[in-house]
């Protein structure tokens, strides 16, 4: 089995909320299309963000009520304005605050009354607006997911935010009649949702459009779990390890590791594999068809568990406690690629790997990660080391779950550093363009560096530490961050290393 083979490329990796932006986050709008046009002046080619997905608990790009919208609080609402559906006053201002940290509370505050003045204008006069035939298409051609997300929206807010196992039996369980009521009911609701996820639809397919005008791919994230609480897991129970009152049988997580001694109880229920073979993997041929229509390459993150996943008891404490089980393997992708052709896939090959998971890495012929953070303070024998590198993979400075490469090197150990310097053969004095031009340097054909690094900045803008519930994915660039000098830098790494 064999799956596209990328050119030599670079590129950053930043969430489109860590971009600058007048209303409490970064957005799809004039900022993110100046951060493409910076981004094509330093040469590099791809730009790898996080999920997409409505934030969930911890305000986590990766936990969702739906793993196949868009998040509404990503939606520019300059281009609302412009539409016709807020008024001047309406983009006036924002939410305050520190313009390094998204205070999310205050970022929702905002703009969620926004959203639904400009998404029941649209609905208002949608009839003779500019955007109706585009609306009504969208409807149409979302429809398999979106019908379901709205209505699952509408019902947990009606509930108090309740998860859809306490709802009332007629809603938890789809009985047809409480759910006919239910669309009656919260039409309203429910076309709102539809409105503001065209919003956030329409935005991103421009501005993936103009990426493609500057060779520019797009590089998507998809966790390869999803939330309990969502709609995919509502309306598609028998995909899931669910007892009969929808509670998870078992959860997702991974034993302990160097993140965590009781290692990290992610929650997330289990698929039942053998039900989705069953019918073809149908739920997970449409989320990748998804993600591939939002995003030129997807990354899987923990693609281990399709080798074997670590299950944890529904009511364990922790995840010291479990047991491995074996996963769908290359029959996954088998599937996967007879429904959607090749398969513009990176693997998340992180975290406990042995030979099956290479074994099966191989196989498919998917490109795996190599973390520069992770190949000092051993042997050479360690597989992060650059001259472990191979061309078909992807090689990082750090990722989202990475200390910046500043904030890791003042934190190493004496014999981590002295490694780095042996190594490499330098000082350490400018340690994180010395990783920066390694990373560009390597063999392997794309190479992804942190905004975070490329800016030089310390643990201060750290995106993520696993296992800990608050305090991430608040970090934001400011107005000035985006200096030329540091994309000419860049510009020459690219053109020494020929990428």
């Amino acid at each position: 089995m064999t799956s596209p083979r990328f050119d030599r490329r670079g590129g950053l990796l930043v969430h489109p909320t860590s971009l600058p932006g007048p209303h409490g986050t970064g957005d799809l709008g004039p900022h993110a299309r100046r951060f493409v046009e910076w981004l094509a002046t330093s040469g590099l080619r791809a730009w790898q963000v996080l999920p997409l997905v409505p934030p969930g608990g911890g305000n986590s790009p990766y936990s969702s009520g739906s793993a196949f919208a868009g998040s509404p609080w990503l939606v520019d609402l300059f281009d609302l304005r412009d539409a016709g559906l807020l008024d001047d006053a309406d983009v006036a201002g924002g939410p305050g605050g520190d313009p390094r940290q998204l205070d999310f509370d205050a970022m929702r505050a905002f703009k969620g009354p926004r959203l639904a003045k400009a998404a029941d204008r649209l609905l208002a006069h949608w009839a003779d607006h500019a955007w109706a035939a585009a609306f009504q298409a969208f409807r149409g051609d979302e429809a398999e997911w979106l019908a379901d997300a709205g209505l699952f929206a509408a019902i947990k807010r009606l509930q108090d935010e309740r998860p859809w196992w306490q709802w009332p039996a007629g809603l938890r369980d789809r009985a047809p009649k409480a759910l006919a009521k239910a669309r009656v009911d919260l039409a309203d609701e429910i076309a709102r949702f539809e409105a503001i996820q065209f919003f956030f639809d329409r935005q991103w397919h421009r501005l993936r459009a103009i990426c493609e005008d500057a060779d520019i791919v797009v590089i998507g994230d998809l966790p390869i779990y999803v939330d309990a609480d969502s709609a995919d897991v509502w309306a598609h129970r028998p995909q899931f390890m669910l007892d009969a009152n929808g509670r998870c049988i078992d959860v997702a997580g991974v034993p302990p590791d160097a993140f965590s001694d009781t290692g990290q109880l992610w929650g997330n229920p289990l698929y039942r594999w053998d039900v989705m073979k069953a019918d073809g993997y149908a739920w997970w041929v449409a989320r990748l068809r998804r993600a591939l229509s939002l995003h030129h390459r997807v990354r899987i993150d923990h693609f281990r568990a399709f080798a074997a996943y670590w299950a944890v008891s529904g009511d364990a404490p922790d995840a010291s406690e479990g047991v491995w089980r074996e996963g769908p393997g290359r029959d996954f992708f088998d599937a996967m690629k007879a429904a959607l052709g090749a398969l513009p896939i990176l693997a998340e090959d992180l975290g406990v790997i042995d030979q099956p998971v290479l074994d099966l890495l191989e196989d498919v012929g998917l490109p795996g990660m190599k973390i520069l953070q992770f190949g000092f303070g051993g042997d050479a024998d360690n597989v992060y080391l650059p001259h472990h590198h191979v061309p078909h993979g992807v090689v990082y400075t750090g990722t989202h779950d990475n200390d910046t490469t500043l904030g890791w090197w003042l934190t190493a150990p004496a014999h981590v550093q002295d490694h780095v310097r042996h190594y490499f053969g330098i000082s350490g004095a400018d340690l994180v363009w010395d990783l920066i031009r390694v990373c560009l340097g390597s063999v392997a054909a794309t190479a992804v560096v942190p905004l975070q690094d490329a800016l030089n900045l310390g643990s201060e803008a750290r995106m993520n530490t696993p296992a800990v519930a608050d305090g991430n994915w608040c970090w934001r660039a400011i107005e000035g961050d985006l200096r030329p000098e540091v994309a000419a830098r860049l510009a020459f790494l690219v053109k020494l290393y020929g990428r």
